[in-house]
């Protein structure tokens, strides 16, 4: 199968409409002009492209995770399960990258080649569901902390209030798109980065000896649970693992996949393993695990406490607006054809109705766990479906013309796609607990399997 040019106009058939408006607007893309059309011109150099996924990676949702393995693994065992798992995010990052990377298109138009132009809206619903829902539950954690520093210097009270100026402040940045998030994540790395410091020495300066107590000195496991852990941790950004297309599309071409590899895995490294360990070593001294009164309760000066609860605002936005946005964003883009500021809006206002004051309960922990290990379950097979496509089947080469053909040989669904997916989620789902490792081997072999031998699904391969 040839590869196309995908630097020629002619790429994009002339009866897509959308498509070929959407390539025009790629080749000198403004602030929230984004497209599905194959990207031209990339924003974001090797150094700009890691700061980026370090300042979006900065998740509220890995301290609930440090939070709910408490009792179960000591201090050491932790922070080998945090790195395995970032290391094996990196590989799964590089892997289903590769064709966003090689070919400039993005999420959506990558896995028409395995589920079918109709066919998309299933890893499409189950990608949006999980990045809606952490949307909703980090901007109210946001509000929370900017709520908290009202309520410190001014006495005033009213969180209701902050999480909706909160939320409508990500929809305005939100809508510049690429070129926004580049500059917000580029520039808010460093002070990302001085915060996470600051607070984990605050930690250990204040509860040091109950960490050493229930932390360092507890046998913990290196069993099932040990490898339950490190998926939790690598549970959080399984999600990305499937939408990479959508941000390595706009890296400079020239990166290798070993060098891509370690750009993803240091990128996220440090922001999970500071946040994870906090949130371990905050409940395992003290049993609190909302963010919000730990910092408040860890820090005993007054100018202090006012910058690591803005950190912890800052620090949602910048996860938000990488990880929470884009993804929905692209897909709602592709299923009911809206523009991309359309398209913004319309997930900020979804983010409402995910009831995230219910989530940052503390009875809600176990209840996310649960969740992460879940949507793992569905997230897991479709990534082997797509990485045995690109890799095994088409052998890296994409035809980009007959991706944007909406009556070509990927028109309708394909079913093979959709029952191998299947069939690795009820596996996953039966080891629950390791639920993303598990879904993989199954799903792959299946949809091999059927695409090499059902006939309905041969001219998908072809």
């Amino acid at each position: 199968m040839a590869i196309q040019n995908i630097n020629s106009e002619a790429a994009i058939p002339m009866s897509t409409g959308k498509a070929q408006s959407a390539q025009t607007a790629g080749n000198d893309k403004k602030a929230g002009e984004e497209s599905l059309a194959p990207q031209k011109h990339r924003i974001m150099g090797r150094l700009s492209y890691l700061l980026a996924w370090f300042g979006g990676c900065v998740s509220i949702g890995t301290f609930t995770m440090g939070s709910s393995i408490v009792g179960t693994l000591n201090l050491m065992q932790a922070v080998v399960a945090i790195a395995i798992g970032c290391f094996v995010i990196g590989i799964a990052l590089a892997l289903n990258g590769a064709a966003g990377y090689k070919y400039g298109i993005p999420f959506m138009v990558q896995a028409r080649a395995a589920f079918g132009f109709s066919g998309t809206r299933f890893p499409g619903l189950v990608r949006a569901v999980p990045a809606i829902v952490w949307y909703g539950f980090q901007s109210w954690i946001g509000a929370g902390a900017l709520n908290a520093v009202s309520a410190t210097l001014f006495g005033f009270d009213n969180l209701v209030l902050f999480f909706v100026l909160f939320q409508f402040l990500q929809i305005g940045l939100s809508i510049f798109g690429f070129q926004g998030i580049k500059w917000l994540e580029n520039i808010g790395s460093g002070f990302i980065l001085l915060a996470l410091v600051y607070m984990f020495w605050s930690v250990i300066n204040r509860y040091g000896d109950e960490i050493t107590a229930n932390l360092v000195n507890m046998e913990g496991t290196w069993g099932v649970p040990f490898w339950g852990a490190t998926m939790l941790f690598l549970g959080i950004y399984s999600t990305m693992m499937l939408n990479v297309s959508d941000y390595s599309r706009e890296l400079k071409e020239g990166t290798k996949p070993g060098l891509l590899t370690i750009i993803y895995a240091m990128s996220i490294l440090p922001c999970t393993l500071f946040m994870g360990l906090i949130g371990l070593m905050v409940s395992g001294a003290t049993g609190v695990s909302d963010p919000i009164q730990v910092f408040s309760s860890a820090v005993d000066n007054t100018p202090l406490l006012v910058t690591t609860l803005l950190f912890i605002a800052f620090a949602q936005v910048t996860t938000n607006v990488l990880n929470n946005v884009v993804p929905p964003t692209y897909i709602l883009m592709d299923v009911f054809k809206l523009k991309f500021r359309t398209s913004t809006i319309l997930v900020g206002l979804l983010a409402f109705c995910t009831f995230p004051w219910e989530l940052v309960k503390e009875e809600s922990s176990a209840g996310l766990q649960l969740f992460v290990q879940t949507y793992s379950a569905f997230l897991g097979p479709i990534f082997a479906v797509m990485v045995v496509d690109y890799f095994i089947l088409r052998r890296r080469k994409l035809d980009i013309t007959k991706l944007y053909d909406e009556n070509g040989p990927y028109k309708g669904v394909n079913y093979a796609a959709v029952i191998a997916a299947l069939a690795g989620a009820l596996v996953a789902l039966t080891f629950s607990s390791v639920s993303w490792y598990a879904s993989l081997i199954p799903a792959g072999v299946t949809y091999y399997l059927l695409m090499q031998y059902w006939q309905p699904c041969q001219r998908f391969r072809n």
